[in-house]
């Protein structure tokens, strides 16, 4: 966490408010749908923790919302793929919220290579294939290997898994009842993965793996 986001939470501990406000972490929030989540969850006067992989752009997101007036936003570094980086931001929680009120579960990966000079020579917005004849065009630009497969469920699965059981117990402290809220999209559906690789993946963990039977 950078020097700035701790002189913001010093402020509002000391002006009060620190007891006063809901507090929410937003996973893979640095731009898109988890940016604009934590942009309308901080509008609304909730203290929101701002996570993404990278801590660069992590700050930088952070930063945008500080320019529109949200001070009320900190940066936290989470890597959902890694238990020790989840704990940490459960540490962080803990000493300085002592709880947690929201929980948005938006990190995800696609588990597809997109090679985006094709994309282009396609004549194709890249921020607008998600559906319809494009979506079609799309696959033949898109590779799916058994590496990509294993990061796409271990972040869309799993990665949700070990962040909501780990924040859990701050979760059930919360005052105003907690709410968590994961972030999915038509893209995640298995009959659009045309692709073996990504399938035998998924197949071979649900073989290994009775919780995902459930799914």
């Amino acid at each position: 966490m950078a020097d700035s986001d701790s002189s913001r939470l010093a402020e509002m501990e000391n002006s009060g408010k620190h007891e006063a406000e809901r507090y929410a972490v937003v996973t893979g929030a640095n731009k898109g749908i988890g940016f604009e989540i934590v942009r309308q969850l901080a509008s609304n006067g909730v203290a929101v923790v701002l996570t993404a992989r990278n801590k660069v752009r992590g700050n930088e997101a952070t930063a945008k919302l500080h320019q529109l007036g949200l001070s009320n936003v900190v940066f936290h570094q989470l890597n959902v793929l890694d238990q020790a980086s989840v704990e940490s931001l459960a540490d962080f929680l803990s000493q300085k919220f002592g709880r947690l009120d929201i929980l948005v579960n938006n990190a995800g990966a696609s588990g597809a290579i997109v090679d985006e000079d094709e994309l282009k020579a396609l004549g194709i917005d890249s921020t607008a294939w998600l559906s319809g004849k494009v979506a079609k065009m799309v696959q033949s630009v898109m590779k799916y290997t058994y590496e990509e497969a294993e990061v796409c469920l271990n972040t869309n699965y799993y990665g949700v898994q070990r962040v909501t059981e780990t924040l859990l117990p701050l979760l059930q402290l919360s005052s105003s009842g907690a709410r968590i809220v994961n972030v999915s999209s038509l893209r995640s559906e298995l009959k659009k993965v045309r692709k073996r690789p990504m399938k035998w993946y998924i197949m071979a963990s649900q073989l290994h793996n009775g919780k995902l039977q459930i799914l």
